[in-house]
């Protein structure tokens, strides 16, 4: 065989081979799903930071970031002015759509008291580090509350609230902070709690009477606590003194005097009317 033809059986076989394997790339890309990227067509409202409750939103908290029409946020805006100058009812982290639901009324105004439900009360109680379960009372947690009273012969403690939940953690300077900047280790915490008129009540004798301590609790756990509290002589064993028992006693009385027949009044003496008379007088005299 010449060069010549040498050439073009070399070329010939290269053509069929790449043919052949383009067509092999050509089915393979064919029989691959094809993949849709979801172009935005809408916006919504997130907050631009992190945001505390009872904030009142302004301008520069919030931002509007495209949205995957096919996932859209229930209750939620398409633009800022639908949102500036209402309150928080509850926390927002950066990023976060803001929703209806986490708003207050258009003219409610803002702040803490904004987020109260009708018939409850926010009350701050003064905690430490140990009080305030190191740290982790963050808004929403729910807490036992307990006090701890102490007595010459014997201290009690015990769970005068229950499932009680966290408002806000620290105090509005705390809120507004930023969070690079911490707080003085000396300086105390305050914990406000969502609470029901009679425990604010409980809770303002206990802070007065004894130490209070808070303890957290699991937020699927809504069952009351129920317990009897525990004394100091129970700690080493002690048998609790039993409650003294109250018997009734009989008592027999004496039968009540027979009653005292009234004394009828003496009759009143009879006067008799005599008439006299002397020569051409006629007189009457009362005669006894």
């Amino acid at each position: 065989m010449d060069r010549g033809v040498r050439h073009v059986v070399v070329v010939g076989v290269a053509v069929l081979t790449a043919a052949l394997a383009s067509f092999g790339v050509y089915l393979t890309l064919k029989r691959m799903p094809v993949r849709e990227v979801e172009v935005a067509r809408t916006f919504v409202v997130v907050a631009a930071r992190a945001l505390p409750t009872g904030v009142r939103l302004a301008a520069a908290d919030l931002k509007v970031v495209p949205w995957p029409s096919s996932s859209m946020v229930a209750g939620g805006f398409s633009k800022v002015e639908d949102v500036v100058d209402r309150g928080l009812l509850s926390s927002v982290i950066e990023n976060e759509p803001v929703v209806e639901g986490k708003l207050a009324a258009r003219n409610g105004g803002a702040g803490l008291s904004s987020a109260i439900p009708a018939g409850m009360r926010a009350m701050s109680v003064k905690v430490n580090d140990v009080i305030g379960v190191a740290g982790f009372l963050d808004p929403g947690t729910r807490v036992d509350l307990m006090v701890t009273i102490r007595r010459k012969e014997d201290s009690t403690s015990r769970t005068v609230a229950s499932n009680i939940q966290v408002l806000t953690s620290g105090t509005r300077g705390d809120q507004q902070r930023p969070k690079d900047v911490k707080a003085s280790a000396a300086s105390a915490a305050v914990v406000t709690l969502l609470v029901t008129p009679e425990d604010a009540e409980r809770i303002a004798l206990a802070q007065a009477e004894g130490q209070i301590m808070l303890s957290l609790r699991n937020p699927l756990d809504t069952e009351q606590t129920a317990s009897s509290g525990v004394r100091t002589g129970a700690l080493f064993g002690q048998a609790a003194e039993p409650e003294p028992v109250v018997k009734a006693v009989s008592v027999r009385r004496a039968p009540p005097p027979p009653p005292v027949a009234a004394v009828a009044p003496p009759p009143p003496p009879k006067i008799y009317t005599v008439e006299a008379i002397r020569a051409a007088k006629r007189s009457e005299e009362v005669v006894h």
